[in-house]
């Protein structure tokens, strides 16, 4: 491909072109720019800073010396020396302002330099030749005598003076004039330059508009036409595109897409067809499981209950053999009542247990705002037997949730019970309730001291009858953290094993803050009542 068939350039290959060619353009200008606007600068400190502070220092150096020539004559009438002051003033304000003139000059201006020299030697010439010997007579020979002295004194000394003065003025005037028209030419070469950068941005962007228009608005207006004619559903509409080489590309790309969906159309109709059959077909599976698990809850609800009855009776007879026959009977029949009644006991709490596990949820009285404080209290005192005189139950700053009391009660009563039951030997149980806000839920934590939890069994707790210690280790059926479990999902929170504890058990579980109270307000019952309850 040549490098000047532009035919063939990429819309970003002409992009970068233009963009270049402008910016050399306007970088040239900016260059040209940047020196104009120096001289221009300088023009104008020559005009501001130099020559006009020199026009009013060589006015005021013309009236220093006419000051002098003044104080002069008045000393000649009287003789006193404070008619002298406007001399001896002129004389200090000469000298400032011949310095001040000078400090203004360049190097460059040398006429000026020049004219300021002969200011100078002609204010010598009048002070040694006129002003100093007056003063002198004067004070010598009294006030007649200076006055015929300056009678006989020609004035061609300060008139030369004051001429000297006048053309350095002419000088400093005609270098302001030249700076000032050097200023100006400035200016319009700086303004030429800006109507020039203008002109070089019009012209850029209308050649980019039209590039954009020629090679993308109506090429991209082509195709998303013919891409529609595809979309209501002629897929045999080939699809191509003039514009620029990108643009051809992605027509190509798209018509290979049409390509592909044209042929893969019939066996989308025909798995559209299958997922129909299959979402029918699954439609009647979750009603029939739905249907299935109201009939599971049903029969857990009725086997439980019709199951009371027999089982009262069994273990009635059998608590009679024991309380009637014990002794009477071989040590093998003892034992095997009492395996009897044993069995027929924990069938009972097997059956209670169930039957409270699927009421959770099932029976229910609906919500209401529960102070966690006042639940803690009811289930310390619920566990105060099982407590005793060494355990110690405490909790502080428990929020206000929306839940159900009985039930919130009996999570905190299977907690703080199982604390409790799995205590380590020779320790008093510590047993802390802990709550923190974590966006709109609330973290509650149950800690203890006790034998705590395997890391391997952390998903098993929660299991329904699981158990992880033998019967006659621990009493309990393996259902309290099921139970758990389910109270804490029916009040839309989940419950976890905190696995980092070093010792004992912690145990986690969310509520959902109660609706409308605010991240930055305190749980009504943390205003109320921070305190800790040991038992």
């Amino acid at each position: 491909m040549s490098l000047f068939d532009m035919r063939t350039w990429t819309l970003r290959r002409r992009i970068i072109a233009l963009c270049i060619t402008v910016g050399v353009l306007l970088g040239a200008l900016g260059v040209f720019a940047a020196i104009t606007a120096a001289g221009h600068n300088r023009q104008l400190d020559d005009v501001l800073n130099r020559a006009s502070p020199m026009r009013a220092a060589g006015e005021s150096l013309n009236t220093a010396y006419v000051d002098q020539e003044t104080g002069i004559r008045g000393f000649a009438i009287t003789g006193d020396e404070a008619n002298l002051r406007p001399y001896t003033q002129g004389i200090a304000d000469e000298n400032r302002l011949v310095g001040r003139i000078d400090a203004l000059l360049n190097p460059e201006d040398t006429q000026i330099r020049e004219a300021l020299q002969l200011v100078q030697q002609r204010a010598d010439d009048w002070h040694r030749e006129v002003s100093d010997p007056v003063i002198a007579l004067i004070r010598a020979e009294g006030t007649q005598a200076g006055q015929n002295r300056l009678k006989g004194t020609s004035t061609e000394r300060f008139d030369a003076l004051r001429a000297a003065i006048g053309a350095m003025q002419d000088d400093i005037q005609v270098m302001r004039t030249k700076s000032a028209d050097a200023a100006k030419k400035s200016s319009q070469t700086m303004v030429a330059i800006q109507i020039a950068a203008a002109a070089i941005i019009i012209l850029a962007g209308s050649a980019l508009l039209l590039l954009l228009d020629r090679m993308v608005s109506r090429p991209v207006t082509e195709l998303a036409g013919q891409v529609r004619e595809v979309a209501d559903g002629d897929y045999d509409r080939p699809i191509s595109s003039a514009g620029s080489p990108e643009l051809a590309d992605l027509a190509v790309d798209v018509d290979g897409m049409r390509r592909k969906i044209a042929a893969e159309l019939a066996e989308v109709r025909e798995a559209r067809a299958q997922i129909e059959w299959v979402n029918d077909q699954l439609k009647v599976q979750a009603e029939e499981l739905t249907r299935s698990n109201r009939d599971l809850e049903q029969f857990a609800y009725v086997a439980s209950h019709d199951l009371q009855e027999p089982l009262r009776k069994v273990a009635s007879f059998c608590q009679l053999l024991q309380r009637r026959y014990a002794g009477q009977l071989d040590e093998r029949a003892d034992q095997y009542i009492a395996f009897a009644v044993d069995g027929a006991q924990r069938m009972q709490r097997l059956i209670n247990d169930l039957l409270a596990f699927s009421r959770i949820g099932r029976l229910t009285a609906g919500f209401t705002d529960v102070p966690l404080d006042r639940v803690l209290t009811e289930v310390k005192s619920q566990l105060e037997v099982r407590a005793g005189d060494d355990a110690e139950i405490s909790w502080s700053e428990l929020p206000v949730v929306e839940g159900e009391e009985p039930l919130l009660t009996t999570l905190f009563v299977n907690l703080i019970g199982n604390s409790l039951k799995f205590r380590r030997p020779e320790v008093p149980p510590v047993i802390r309730i802990s709550a923190e806000r974590d966006g709109d839920e609330w973290r509650i934590n149950v800690r203890d001291n006790g034998i705590g939890i395997e890391r391997e069994f952390a998903d098993k707790v929660f299991v329904i009858f699981q158990r992880l210690h033998a019967r006659d280790a621990y009493e309990g059926t393996g259902i309290g953290l099921a139970i758990v479990k389910k109270i804490v999902e029916y009040h839309g929170g989940r419950i976890w094993l905190d696995l980092d504890a070093e010792t004992g058990t912690s145990i986690w579980f969310t509520l959902p803050v109660v609706p409308g109270f605010s991240a930055d307000e305190e749980s009504p019952v943390s205003q109320e009542t921070r305190k800790e309850v040991t038992a």
